[in-house]
């Protein structure tokens, strides 16, 4: 069942923006809503890779069915997840 909005709840953006990106030495674009533009970003910052990087190693690694932004929410998904599900997320 979903649950209600909070007050702290960030507010929908609606459409997606497009962001700026070089991968491997060629410019391009992808279009992502700004939660996952700012949790992608957090990701690579964790990582300890740019934007960039991260988004040329998701790049490499998607079918040619999926899009980028497509790959790259998925990714985010993921690794929001992977998070959750992880011990450290469930200790007091």
């Amino acid at each position: 069942m979903p649950t209600a909005a909070t007050t702290t709840d960030p507010p929908m953006t609606g459409r997606p923006r497009k962001r700026s990106l070089t991968l491997r030495g060629h410019r391009t674009s992808v279009s992502l809503e700004d939660p996952f533009w700012d949790e992608f970003r957090a990701i690579a910052r964790a990582d300890g890779v740019s934007v960039s990087a991260l988004a040329a190693r998701i790049d490499e690694e998607r079918g040619l069915d999926i899009g980028l932004a497509s790959a790259i929410r998925l990714f985010v998904l993921r690794r929001v997840k992977e998070q959750a599900d992880s011990p450290a997320a469930h200790q007091p």
